[in-house]
């Protein structure tokens, strides 16, 4: 198959960038790794990018085509020659450019070792000398954060490390609930302290690229709120990202609906609140802010209420909360139900059946 490739080359030693055109030959089932391969061999030997295993694991081949974040060698070609769609080839963003395709890793590896990325074990070694064994059970926590291959698709996607380089960045954060998850670690109140302070856990903008970037399935944005959910369960929660996070959950609770008038000043302090009066007037002016600030009850708030109690009396606090969705969306997503949906949501202690589009009920099974 014919393929078109624009690569954007960068040259150190000038500083000059242009877009160059590329057309090749491919085999039907080339990877974007596999053309980069062929200009290289066939068509200019000075074109730079990194490569390794080429099989999804090492991720080395992390770039952007058509300004979104891929690993080249998942990327299959055939469907865009078919389009006749001529892809824009870059390097990653968030991160300075080396050369062509190659940009410097120093900085991600920087925030990457912040993460304290080893074990501080907490646990003592059996008698006999044996190896110490976990179940799996206890190290599904952190089952998606250990598929993490360090490719920096997220990075190169994070709105927040866009406006601020400082901030730690979905990958190392995910990396820390690696260490904060796992069940034979000692220092979980450290990490958690540590990851807190500026720069950190709540500076996220929660803007889920880097979920939809992921090459992997780690989903960053939802270790970071795990992160952010063990946190407050240890009472780490001087940040004011913290204590916006339980506010939302107790007006949840109580009312079913954000009361967003209240929301500076049970964050921010009633001072606080009270210096910014000019601006919650312009938010009344269009309608962001009730006149008269009477709580108003949703009328469902009991179902709010009830999913609290349940996450109370199963002792799912904190990113527990949080696992025990993911898994139950891993298979329903997977078809592993193990029976009709019907017997699924009539087993004693099951949660409530969710809303679900009309379609055939083999189909949802």
């Amino acid at each position: 198959m014919k393929v078109g490739l624009k690569i954007w080359r960068y040259d150190t030693s000038t500083g000059e960038r242009a877009l160059r055109e590329y057309e090749i030959e491919a085999p039907e089932e080339a990877t974007l790794l596999d053309c980069l391969d062929i200009v290289k061999d066939r068509h200019d030997g000075s074109l730079a990018y990194r490569k390794s295993c080429r099989m999804m694991i090492c991720g080395s081949c992390g770039m952007r085509m058509d300004g979104a974040a891929v690993l080249a060698c998942k990327t299959r070609m055939y469907d865009i020659a078919q389009e006749g769609r001529v892809p824009v080839i870059s390097a990653m963003g968030n991160l300075p450019i080396v050369k062509d395709l190659v940009v410097d890793m120093d900085p991600f590896w920087a925030k990457f070792k912040a993460m304290w990325p080893w074990l501080e074990p907490g646990y003592e070694r059996p008698e006999d000398g044996r190896e110490y064994r976990i179940s799996q059970e206890r190290m599904n926590v952190v089952h998606k954060e250990a598929l993490c291959i360090n490719c920096g698709c997220c990075v190169s996607e994070c709105n927040a490390m866009e406006s601020d380089p400082d901030f730690l960045g979905p990958q190392a954060l995910a990396k820390g609930m690696r260490f904060v998850g796992d069940p034979r670690d000692s220092a979980t109140v450290e990490r958690l302290e540590r990851y807190s302070q500026e720069h950190g856990i709540w500076d996220c903008t929660r803007c889920y690229f880097c979920n939809e970037r992921c090459p992997k399935g780690v989903d960053p944005r939802d270790a970071i709120a795990k992160l952010g959910a063990e946190s407050i369960r240890l009472g780490i929660d001087r940040d004011m990202g913290a204590k916006h996070a339980k506010w939302f959950v107790r007006s949840a609770e109580t009312t079913g609906w954000l009361r967003e008038e209240e929301l500076i000043p049970k964050t921010q302090g009633y001072v606080s609140a009270i210096k910014q009066l000019k601006f919650g007037a312009s938010l009344a002016r269009h309608g962001k802010v009730r006149p008269i600030p009477i709580p108003h009850t949703a009328k469902d708030v009991g179902e709010a209420r009830n999913l609290r109690k349940v996450v109370r009396e199963q002792d799912r606090q904190g990113a527990l909360g949080h696992v025990q969705g993911e898994r139950a969306l891993a298979r329903l997503e997977h078809g592993h139900t193990g029976g009709s949906l019907e017997e699924i949501y009539a087993r004693p202690g099951a949660a409530p059946r969710p809303w679900l589009p009309e379609v055939e009920e083999d189909q949802q099974a």
